[in-house]
């Protein structure tokens, strides 16, 4: 009977999982996720010796560590994307449980680094950063509930997500961490948004983040030097905004050369959030806009494929951890070029930080798990049948 009514696609009885996995998954997306942390590796041989010998470690000290963390994140992600949805989804909602935990328990627990912002449990040998974990675990779990909202006599799950949201941000916040904080808001006011949420709903939730922005401009000084910084037609060519834009100004269309850049011997941050100025000065134009065309097909081929998808679950949670990656990218190039306040965030699988690499391999493993080609058909057949 399902069948007669949905249409479906032929099964390979007793086919193996790898075969399956490589038939089904959408190469497009691994092939790019695969250079971009190949891109990742390049970028981290020029711009990470200078801070190991600001530490006294080896000249690839840095790098090694990149590599094994960018393995684990590679395997994470293969494995995961070859689970079904059902399972992606259990898996999510145990880590959201312990992510959300231990976000509630930083503030007793964890340590700043000496960067002002508590985010990260010190493990002695390498650290863990929970918002890295937390946000695709919650967009599993934020879609979850409002696909359960869509069913008769589901639960308020709209209500439940907005509830789990608010929290998150708040303790993100209090960090603080608003960067981190804007992205969770972000996801989850897309899939908000693509579930079907009234317009005049969003323009409310539009009008509170002003006002939220306005309250936090006015209560933290860190909020408000940012804000400052960003909206002063002056930068300081000492700070680090201002290396990398003459960075990115020395790069020219095809950059100053190989190991010739020198922004890395000035940024703190040149390994982790201002690496695309290091792929500008010494690659140039160039290599920054295939960066950005390789997140950009990911997304757009991601979005593709969800929208032949009929489960809604699926949907709403492939659509919030697309537009996540794509916009934690955008933010980060665009804090570099001044475009966006300085936000802290890394840039997916290309940045260096053992969190940052090891939860984007999770979050893109369930985009990939949930962009599958699966035998259900697609939601097309529906809309054809209804045709005829």
């Amino acid at each position: 009977m399902t069948e007669m009514v949905y249409g479906s696609v032929p099964v390979r009885d007793g086919e193996p999982v790898f075969p399956k996995w490589w038939r089904t998954v959408d190469k497009w997306t691994l092939s790019c996720i695969l250079m971009l942390f190949g891109v990742g590796i390049l970028l981290g041989l020029a711009a990470s010796p200078p801070l190991a010998e600001r530490n006294n470690f080896a000249p690839f000290h840095y790098v090694q560590r990149q590599a094994l963390f960018g393995g684990m994140a590679m395997l994470a992600m293969i494995l995961t994307s070859m689970m079904s949805p059902t399972v992606v989804r259990r898996l999510a909602v145990l880590g959201f449980l312990g992510a959300f935990v231990a976000l509630a328990l930083l503030p007793f627990l964890g340590t700043d680094f000496g960067k002002g912002a508590v985010r990260w449990y010190s493990l002695g040998f390498a650290s863990v950063q929970p918002s890295e974990f937390l946000k695709p675990t919650f967009v599993i779990v934020a879609a979850w509930l409002m696909a359960a909202a869509q069913d008769l006599g589901g639960p308020p799950g709209r209500l439940y997500s907005f509830a789990l949201m608010v929290a998150i941000v708040l303790m993100l916040a209090l960090q603080p961490d608003f960067g981190q904080a804007s992205l969770v808001l972000f996801g989850w006011g897309v899939m908000w948004f693509v579930g079907g949420a009234p317009m005049l709903l969003l323009i409310g939730l539009a009008g509170l983040v002003v006002l939220a922005g306005s309250f936090a401009y006015n209560n933290s000084e860190h909020f408000a030097r940012r804000i400052d910084g960003f909206l002063s037609p002056d930068v300081d060519p000492t700070t680090q905004l201002g290396y990398a834009t003459d960075a990115i100004r020395e790069g020219g269309f095809f950059g100053v050369g190989v190991g010739e850049g020198q922004v890395k011997w000035s940024l703190p941050d040149a390994h982790t959030d201002f690496i695309i100025a290091v792929a500008a000065e010494e690659y140039g134009l160039v290599l920054v806009l295939a960066i950005i065309a390789l997140y950009a097909t990911i997304v757009v081929r991601s979005m593709i494929r969800l929208m032949r998808e009929r489960d809604p679950f699926i949907r709403l949670a492939g659509t919030g951890l697309a537009c996540m990656f794509g916009v934690q990218a955008m933010i980060n190039m665009g804090v570099a070029v001044r475009l966006l306040p300085a936000k802290g965030m890394t840039l997916p699988f290309v940045s260096y930080g053992g969190s940052s690499l090891i939860a984007g391999g999770i979050a893109v493993g369930m985009l990939l798990a949930f962009t599958r080609t699966r035998p259900q058909g697609e939601i097309g057949d529906i809309l054809r049948g209804r045709l005829r």
